[in-house]
């Protein structure tokens, strides 16, 4: 093991670095930068950052940590949430931004993607191509470490998760080795990395498919509705229906945000509905009666806009507001298969007590999110490592504050009636799934990476064989302590 002064990092690590990559010590403004999170509740204890420029400087800043008995840890974006991220301690950040590569290959099915790439970057490549593959819905995320974990988008009723669509990967293990891993190369690491993967490696670059664009006019519709006190039950009643058809691929999107909107009301929390249509005004027309029958106060259109323009549109791309970073901003998701309308109204009224009588969670919300999830559900959920594909919604609290310990703690309290409340009210029978890339880190093992006996005991061979000393422990991890 070696001991190393942090001041002598450059000198030692350096060495073993190409000239393309860099090292960051405080209290250079750089470092600053590339340590600041999307959230502070997930910043940890950082000691130095390392950009690197390809996979062997990763695999040899593994290396180098494993040496100095160091934690390591690799961003992307820096969007992760959970609660284990704030756990480690004077480690090493492997930033991948350098690696933005994106690489379409000449007979046009396939891309080579690096691990720093953000969504935004991904859409306007390959639509410049006339292609796309399925990404989240925040331009500002990245693309490998959502897909890692599921990936749900406004592709998803066409291609299915993020995931769905990786054909191989580069993979840095928890030793500095590094694997080709794809159906034919590691196939038992190639099904783990696609919805545990955060567990078991760092992904350097991974190819992925692509497709020609669906088409090439998409249209994003937002309503407001100011009285929920009316208006709850016949709105989610209305997203039941739309659920049970099932929602039709080209209903990309269909989502409801609970939030204080002082345009309307500092007490009572708005629902915002928006949904993302692939097609013209004149094809989504029939959607839009829908909600306009029902009254909003406000109605956006953004219609036969370029795809490139959903996600802006939608104030969902880089520099939205959603995009931000400087706040403490946590999730805590579910997983349901309808929507109960009474258990509904009770989440609202959790927020609605919350931001009347601790005005700091003002900026709080629910997200109630719906996909068309056809392409999602069409592919064996026993042939990946994610184990939710049967769950039709997605919803998260998401409290918004000034951290502090106090302020921590009622967040979690007001979280964990809010989970109970939806899934006493969801499908009898049915346990608690939470989606891993939106997990707070309290859930149970089981309600991240699925309860069947045979998917966990595979998971546990897999994390003995590729990282036996759990060095991968820092996003909602598989295995604990």
């Amino acid at each position: 093991m070696w001991t190393v002064h942090p001041n002598e990092h450059n000198r030692y690590l350096g060495q073993y670095l190409s000239p393309d990559s860099s090292i960051y010590l405080p209290p250079d403004q750089k470092f600053g930068n590339l340590t600041d999170r999307w959230s502070d509740f997930s910043e940890g204890d950082i000691s130095i950052v390392v950009e690197p420029a390809t996979t062997q400087d990763v695999a040899a800043t593994v290396k180098f940590a494993n040496d100095c008995a160091l934690p390591f840890l690799a961003v992307g974006q820096g969007h992760g949430s959970s609660s284990a991220l704030h756990t480690i301690q004077h480690g090493v950040s492997i930033n991948l931004r350098k690696l933005r590569h994106i690489q379409i290959a000449q007979d046009g099915i396939c891309a080579i993607i690096g691990g720093g790439v953000n969504t935004h970057d991904v859409r306007t490549t390959l639509a410049a191509h006339g292609k796309v593959t399925a990404t989240t819905n925040a331009g500002c995320t990245g693309l490998l470490g959502p897909g890692l974990g599921g990936g749900f988008g406004n592709l998803l009723g066409y291609f299915g998760l993020i995931l769905d669509n990786i054909t191989d990967m580069t993979v840095v293990l928890a030793n500095g080795d590094v694997l080709h891993v794809s159906s034919t190369s590691h196939p038992d690491l190639y099904w783990g990395m696609r919805g545990a993967g955060q567990n078991f490696g760092i992904v350097t670059e991974a190819t992925f498919k692509i497709y020609d664009m669906p088409t090439p006019i998409w249209s994003v519709y937002e309503f407001d509705f100011p009285d929920a006190s009316a208006q709850l039950e016949t709105l989610f009643s209305q997203f039941n229906v739309i659920t049970a058809m099932p929602q039709p691929k080209e209903l990309a999107s269909l989502h409801v945000f609970a939030t204080i909107n002082s345009q309307y009301s500092k007490t009572d929390p708005i629902l915002r509905v928006q949904f993302t249509y692939a097609g013209t005004q004149a094809q989504a027309l029939g959607w839009l009666n829908r909600f306009t029958e029902l009254k909003p106060a406000a109605v956006r259109k953004y219609e036969s806009i370029p795809f490139t323009q959903v996600l802006s549109a939608a104030n969902e791309d880089v520099g939205s507001e959603i995009c931000q970073h400087g706040s403490t901003w946590r999730l805590f998701p579910i997983g349901l298969k309808t929507y109960n309308t009474t258990a509904n109204r009770q989440a609202y009224d959790l927020l609605k007590t919350l931001v009347n009588e601790h005005p700091e969670f003002a900026h709080s919300l629910i997200q109630f999110e719906n996909y068309a999830a056809g392409g999602m559900k069409a592919v064996d959920t026993a042939s990946t490592a994610y184990p939710h594909r049967d769950d039709d919604i997605l919803v998260s609290f998401d409290p918004i504050y000034p951290r502090s310990t106090v302020s921590d703690a009622i967040a979690l309290d007001v979280a964990t009636k809010f989970r109970a409340t939806l899934h006493a009210g969801d499908t009898p029978g049915r346990n608690f799934t939470a989606y891993l890339n939106y997990a707070n880190g309290d859930e149970p093992i089981e309600a991240l990476y699925g309860y069947e006996s045979w998917r966990l005991d595979r998971l546990r061979r897999l994390k003995k064989k590729y990282d036996p000393s759990n060095k991968f422990r820092f996003f909602n991890p598989f295995q604990r302590g």
